[in-house]
Parts: structure tokens; C-alpha cells; sequence
């Protein structure tokens, strides 16, 4: 009689985001040493939304493991506006979060740009949206000492690929992820479209999915252009772009979706951003490299835009760009 069958090992390689996270919290901490005093981030929460919550559970936690100040403000939907305008005016107040949705309307894109750009820990004011969109990445574009501030969630997913060695450092930066084909199954205002503009920027052909169809994001042939185009790829479904790409980011808001492993590249690379399980066990059968989320590495992004905001105020001789600004060409 034959002996049975060892089972196979399987070749994917599960990265949890905590071990991203760790990381960046040493800079961080290496950050805040060179403050006078803990910076004091404020979050807004005027929803019942439980995610939100947790969100700011979480970052309380955080921020308080690593030297920094949180208070969490519960305001009702009618104090919202004036609690934010108050925050933006006072001196012990370094920092804000606003837990969105809120109206879940324009009233919320309202409330975002009402957030002081010097205290917009979120990057989700007009002159980092568009500063992101725009390729610019120095508020002072001549001295280029300030660092325009991203979105927490779409900066942590670059951090996340970073980490795994995804962006080519040989290459200089803005153009590292040149060579690169990537799926982005998300196309919100929030998260998905800033995602697909920071990578195509970097240099990656960037195929941006969602229920309305395919983007194409990019920097032309031979990245000769300074930021992405995009093209609409009419009659395109994710059945025609995921199998071209080494990198798959999936972050669809729903329980009931799960994306098609028989779609992915062989060795392909995922990333789920959402709360939700995007990906099911068997994506270790088919990627080398799965993150099964990124919410850690998020919140110590929102840290680092914390410190940042910090550190450009005590540069007193600069002052803050325009919000329409020429194009730069300085790294992230």
C-alpha cells in the first residue's frame, strides 16, 4: 500500500498589514521626538455608523501607543459645520478627521473642503486633491520643503506595495512602478480613483474597474507625459483586464462580492483594501503575494500626514501654494 500524499505547501505568501504598519510607526515615533509637544488630533463623529466608530477606536488607540493626542468629538448632522469651522481656528487643535458618510451627499464634499488645509490630516481639501491629480508634490514647489498631503487609505496602499518591493528603487522616483500592470476594482471619489491617479503617476498602466466599466490610467508610452490620462475602454469588463496584470487591488464596499480567482495572473500580487473580504482562501492558489487588509498601515498613515502637517507649520519663511499651481517633478 502507498503511503498518502503529502499535501502541497502553498507558494503564496499572506503579508499582514502589521507588519507593514511597524515600519512606518519608527518613523513616526522618530517624527514626533523632534515636537515640542504631542500633536492633538480631533475626530469628528456625526454618524452611527458602527465602521466609523471602530475606525476611531482604533485610531485613538494608536495615536495614544505613540506619543500622540486624540479626542473623539460625537456632534449631531446641524453641528457639524461649526464644529469644524471651531476646530480650524484653535491652537491646540493640530489636526482633523471627519468620519465620513455624514449626508452621504455634496453636502459631505462641502465638509471637506471646510477643513483647514493646515489641519486636513486626510489630504481631502481642493489643493491636495488637486496637487494628487496634478502630479505636484510639494506644496512650495520652488523650495520644495512642504509635502503635499495624500489620502490616508490610498497612501497606505502605496506604502503597503513599497513594502513589498513592487516600486522598482532603481529607477528614479515618480517613475518606479514603470513597467507594472495594475487592477484597481474600486473607482470611488475617496479611495479608488486617487488610488488609480498615485499609481499611474508613478509610472504603472493602471486599470481602474468598477460597475460602470474600465479606465485606463497612464502615462502615455515611455511615461512622456508629466501625469496619467485617462482613457475609457469601452465595452471592457474585468474579465479582459485583470488577467494582464501582476498586481490586483480590490476594495468593493459589499459582503456579497468576491472577485474571480480564475481571472488572476499566475504569481499575480493582491490587495484588498476593503472591510470586506474580497478575495476568498483560494486567491492563495493562484497569487504570490496576498494582503487580506490594510486598515493598521491606514491609520498610521493618517499619523504621518499628522506629523507632516506639523512639521510644515514650523517652517515659518514658506508659505503654502495657490490652489492651481504649475507641475513639479519632485518625489511623494
Amino acid at each position: 500500500m502507498s503511503a498518502p500524499t503529502a499535501s502541497v505547501p502553498s507558494s503564496c505568501k499572506v503579508v499582514l498589514a502589521k507588519n507593514v504598519s511597524n515600519g512606518l510607526l519608527k518613523e513616526v515615533q522618530e517624527g514626533v521626538k523632534t515636537l515640542d509637544k504631542p500633536p492633538h488630533l480631533v475626530g469628528f463623529l456625526a454618524n452611527n455608523d458602527p465602521a466609523a466608530l471602530m475606525y476611531a477606536q482604533w485610531t485613538q488607540k494608536t495615536c495614544e501607543e505613540n506619543g500622540f493626542k486624540y479626542s473623539l468629538r460625537e456632534v449631531s448632522r446641524d453641528d457639524i459645520e461649526g464644529a469644524i469651522l471651531s476646530a480650524n481656528t484653535d491652537d491646540e487643535v493640530d489636526g482633523v478627521i471627519v468620519y465620513y458618510p455624514i449626508f452621504n451627499n455634496r453636502q459631505d464634499q462641502y465638509l471637506q473642503q471646510i477643513v483647514d488645509v493646515s489641519k486636513d490630516v486626510e489630504g481631502l481639501s481642493h489643493r491636495y486633491i488637486f496637487n494628487m491629480y496634478q502630479n505636484i508634490r510639494f506644496l512650495d514647489p520652488e523650495t520644495q520643503r512642504q509635502k503635499s498631503i495624500l489620502p490616508c487609505t490610498p497612501l497606505a496602499t502605496v506604502k503597503i506595495l513599497e513594502y513589498l518591493n513592487i516600486y522598482n528603487t532603481v529607477l528614479p522616483s515618480g517613475n518606479r512602478l514603470f513597467g507594472h500592470t495594475i487592477c484597481v476594482v474600486n473607482r470611488s471619489e475617496v479611495v479608488g480613483r486617487p488610488l488609480a491617479a498615485l499609481l499611474a503617476n508613478d509610472g504603472a498602466c493602471v486599470y481602474s474597474v468598477d460597475i460602470t466599466g474600465v479606465q485606463k490610467f497612464t502615462r502615455g508610452e515611455g511615461l512622456k507625459k508629466h501625469r496619467h490620462d485617462i482613457h475609457e475602454m469601452e465595452g471592457a469588463t474585468l474579465k479582459d483586464v485583470a488577467p494582464l496584470c501582476d498586481v490586483v487591488i480590490s476594495g468593493v464596499p459589499g459582503e456579497k462580492y468576491k472577485f474571480d480567482t480564475s481571472l488572476l495572473r499566475e504569481g499575480a500580487v493582491c490587495v484588498n483594501f476593503s472591510s470586506e473580504k474580497n478575495f476568498g482562501p483560494e486567491v492563495k492558489e493562484k497569487a504570490s503575494i496576498f494582503v487580506p487588509s490594510i486598515g493598521k498601515v491606514t491609520i498610521v498613515c493618517l499619523l504621518r500626514n499628522l506629523l507632516r502637517l506639523n512639521q510644515n507649520r514650523r517652517l515659518d519663511d514658506i508659505k503654502p501654494a495657490a490652489a492651481t499651481e504649475r507641475p513639479g517633478t519632485i518625489d511623494a
